[in-house]
């Protein structure tokens, strides 16, 4: 797929790929009549006028601060939205702006809760001509691009990993441009390396990441943040720390330690944790990060001072969670077999964010503490035990 548009290879008349900036329509219009030989027409009515040029610099382009008349909830597009966060953003996304304002999407098929509980279509992120249909037939004016490889799927499939997070991207941002959306693109604590600083991170250090999906993650910011000074894309990127939420099972992945305790506590009474007891990382309960998404799409652009920000609540150890967990179940027993691949990725992660800028020129403030967390994922996960022995039962 050839994901260049520049002018010289764009094609405005057959519907392909558009120059990513809003041409004026005096240029357009030129272009039609020379399309159909009316060229010396176009060029008459043009005489006392300036023809823009079909692409800027940003300081040519028009900003805006939404893409939507202030009286309109948005139209909501969620790529990859059967993910970890996906399904928890629509449904917060739904309560604040209506159910069929929000859809949600993924090459997946939904299970039937999902389907039935909003607008869900098919979408391929790599089919630019597909998501630019979605886009215009339902009129999407933010779009969250959760569609992704992560980390441990990435590093056995590379080239899979480059297309959907590389090329992917490509389309996302090509797309949002030319129809002024506001776009939202996640990043991670995976986006730093060995060699950024750790205790704490700031938005800006050295990050140069050793996995394709870190890479792809800082291509991600770069880009957005390019589109954003060359287009006028509003563009906007919250790094996230680990995320632990109780309704998705661990994947195996580096943080997912703080997850499976909890399980492993309630069905065995016995973990294994596969990190050092003393490893600290960044963490965050799902519903902060949900509501921190929600609250960076809705601050006002003059109040942003950069298009990629941290985002931070927690910073624990191994040792500190089975410490608060252990308040709940005294009799858990818990034993240390350390993965070297995951400790290896853990020691070049930060130990802790920095979000200043965040808490400074949007408000963000976390409102999930450790116990706070522990709790919640306690009670959720009684809950569910509950409900599944009722419907045996049944």
């Amino acid at each position: 797929m050839d994901n260049s548009h520049s002018f010289k290879n764009s094609n405005w008349l057959d519907g392909e790929r558009l120059c990513p900036i809003n041409v004026s329509p005096l240029f357009f219009s030129f272009l039609l009549c020379k399309a159909t030989g009316k060229k010396g027409e176009a060029l008459k009515n043009a005489s006392h006028e300036e023809l823009e040029p079909s692409c800027q610099a940003a300081s040519d382009a028009s900003f805006h601060s939404v893409s939507f008349s202030e009286s309109d909830h948005p139209r909501v597009l969620i790529t990859g939205g059967l993910g970890q966060l996906g399904v928890g953003l629509a449904k917060l996304l739904r309560k604040r702006f209506g159910k069929n304002n929000v859809i949600l999407s993924d090459i997946r098929k939904p299970p039937d809760n999902v389907f039935h509980s909003g607008p869900f279509i098919y979408s391929d992120i790599l089919d630019y001509k597909n998501l630019r249909e979605i886009v215009v037939n339902n009129r999407i004016t933010w779009l969250f691009h959760y569609s992704a490889l992560l980390s441990a799927v990435g590093e056995a499939n590379v080239p899979l990993a480059r297309s959907v997070n590389i090329t992917g991207l490509h389309n996302i941002l090509d797309i949002a441009a030319e129809h002024s959306l506001r776009l939202f693109v996640p990043s991670t604590i995976g986006a730093f390396g060995p060699t950024s600083p750790r205790n704490p991170t700031p938005d800006l250090c050295i990050q140069r990441p050793r996995t394709i999906y870190g890479v792809s993650k800082v291509h991600a910011e770069l880009m957005g943040e390019y589109y954003h000074y060359r287009y006028g894309l509003d563009f906007r990127c919250l790094r996230y720390p680990g995320i632990i939420s109780a309704d998705s099972k661990p994947g195996g992945g580096t943080t997912d330690y703080a997850v499976q305790i909890f399980h492993d506590a309630m069905k065995t009474g016995k973990f294994q944790c596969n990190l050092k007891p003393d490893t600290r990382l960044p963490m965050m309960y799902i519903d902060d990060c949900l509501r921190a998404t929600l609250e960076i799409m809705e601050a006002p652009a003059e109040g942003l001072s950069m298009r990629t920000y941290n985002i931070s609540a927690l910073s624990f150890t191994p040792e500190e969670l089975v410490q608060e967990v252990q308040k709940h179940i005294p009799e858990l027993e818990v034993s240390y077999k350390v993965d070297a691949v995951r400790q290896a990725i853990a020691d070049s992660w930060p130990m802790i964010f920095d979000d200043s800028n965040a808490r400074q020129d949007w408000g963000w403030k976390h409102d999930y503490d450790l116990p706070d967390l522990v709790n919640t994922m306690f009670t959720f996960l009684d809950s569910a035990r509950s409900i599944s022995r009722v419907a045996q039962v049944n």
